[in-house]
């Protein structure tokens, strides 16, 4: 028998993406819960209204902390060449398993003015201050809030 888990909440989960759409639980292999991580770049970004804005560029992993930290967003250029790019928060991204596709809940326009950067010239991501204007961007909050983890206390390193 195969069960299908409903709609999640409105509430987002406390440190990672939501998923949408028809999930098998009892599927055999990986995902949607559990994915290689090459297998999501690449994947279409879309709005709110599902409009194309993107694509995932590159996943960024918190060594440290153990888990996803952002996924880099891709958007505009031709083949590479004027894209800019940027960092999202992974817990501010929807995985809809039906459309095969990552939701941003931010409209075009409100992401065209947020902070970016281009290939060659990418920011300091180690700089908590950077990393936290861009959750605050986004009206998240940082994920290394959720379990007072500090991926710049130096007594780790």
């Amino acid at each position: 028998m195969t069960r299908v888990q409903p709609e999640p909440p409105e509430e987002r989960p406390p440190h990672g993406a939501s998923i949408v759409g028809g999930i098998d639980r009892d599927s055999p292999g990986p995902g949607p819960f559990v994915m290689a991580a090459d297998t999501l770049e690449g994947n279409k970004v879309v709005d709110p209204a599902g409009d194309d804005i993107g694509t995932i560029d590159h996943i960024m992993i918190d060594v440290l902390g153990g888990r996803v930290a952002y996924a880099v967003l891709a958007m505009g250029g031709f083949l590479g060449i004027g894209e800019k790019l940027f960092a999202l928060p992974w817990s501010a991204l929807t995985l809809d398993t039906r459309r095969k596709c990552f939701v941003l809940g931010v409209e075009r326009d409100r992401l065209k003015a947020a902070p970016g950067f281009d290939k060659d010239h990418w920011p300091s991501m180690a700089d908590s201050q950077w990393a936290t204007s861009i959750h605050q961007y986004y009206g998240i909050s940082p994920y290394w809030e959720a379990d007072r983890y500090d991926p710049w206390d130096d007594k780790r390193r």
